[in-house]
Formats: C-alpha cells, sequence, structure tokens
C-alpha cells in the first residue's frame, strides 16, 4: 500500500495541505480542476453577485453535474464495450462455422475431383476400346471385301452393310 504524503496546493486562491494515499502530481491535478471550475463559476455574469456559500453551493453543484455526466458517458461506453465485445464473439463463431463449412466444400471438392479422374480415365479407357473396335471392323470389312471379291468374280456384286461405327451405311461393293 502507499504511504500517506502531504501536499501543499493553493485552491481559490488559499494555500491547502491535502493529505492522502495519493501522489503529488494527482492531488495537484485535483486542485487545478477545483480552480478551474471556480475560475469557470466565477466568468458568469451573476456568479460574484450570490453570497460565499451560495456561491460554493454552485460550484459543488457544478462539479456534481460533471461526476454524473462523466460516470454516464462511462456508462454508455462500457454498454458499447460490452455490445462489441457480443458482436466479436458472434463473428467469431461465426468463423468458425464458416471455417467448418469451407473444410466440408474442400472435402467434397476433393471427392468431386476424384469422381471426375475415375470417369475421366473410364472415357479414355472406352474411347481406346471403341477405336480398336472400329480398326478391327474396318479390317473385318476389309477382309470381307477381298472374300466377297474373289466370290464375286464367280457370282453378281453383293451388297454388304458396315456399322455406323466404322462410318459405315448400305453400299455396293464393287
Amino acid at each position: 500500500m502507499n504511504k500517506q504524503t502531504d501536499t501543499d496546493v493553493i485552491i481559490n486562491g488559499k494555500k491547502y495541505t491535502l493529505t492522502g494515499y495519493e501522489s503529488n502530481d494527482y492531488m495537484q491535478r485535483v486542485a487545478s480542476y477545483l480552480n478551474d471550475k471556480c475560475a469557470q463559476m466565477a466568468q458568469q455574469a451573476d456568479f460574484r453577485y450570490f453570497d460565499k456559500e451560495t456561491q460554493n453551493i454552485l460550484i459543488q453543484l457544478n462539479i456534481a453535474d460533471d461526476f454524473f455526466k462523466l460516470k454516464a458517458l462511462m456508462k454508455h461506453k462500457e454498454t458499447d464495450s460490452d455490445t462489441k465485445d457480443n458482436e466479436i464473439m458472434d463473428l467469431r463463431h461465426e468463423i468458425i462455422a464458416l471455417q467448418t463449412k469451407l473444410g466440408e466444400c474442400e472435402k467434397e471438392l476433393e471427392q468431386a475431383k476424384e469422381k471426375f479422374y475415375e470417369e475421366e480415365k473410364k472415357n479414355i479407357r472406352l474411347e481406346t476400346e471403341l477405336r480398336e473396335a472400329k480398326k478391327g471392323a474396318e479390317q473385318l470389312a476389309k477382309e470381307r471385301r477381298v472374300d466377297l471379291l474373289i466370290e464375286g468374280e464367280k457370282k453378281e456384286t453383293k451388297t454388304m452393310w458396315l456399322p455406323p461405327e466404322v462410318g459405315g451405311n448400305f453400299s455396293k461393293l464393287p
């Protein structure tokens, strides 16, 4: 605990010794505040016509008014601070929820990519099989043409159907 100190101050033109546990600087600021209030009240036109007791009461009322206004302002700031703290807490919860949702979306995206790549592989495999089937069908068609040509020498021209996969349609063989 701080030790008790004595501080000489001048308030409204008179010297006083203040004793307390606050610093000398703090006590000087309190005395300065009182002097400012006295000077502020003395500047008002009708103030000097009041007796000393009424003047002191008016100064005390003015100080009390400052006190209650500052107290109300402090309460308002605390309420604002509490409101902002609540908003911050809500935003933090929202951030956590959004981060969780983002993680889920990223997981779904990764699964969709994997499925896409699997489907792409399947498409490539099927396209390869189709190309090979077309080549096989073309080869088979060529072989049949040769057979038909050989037989065609003995018989009339024959008609053959080629599958559409190999670009076929009904055509007459030479």
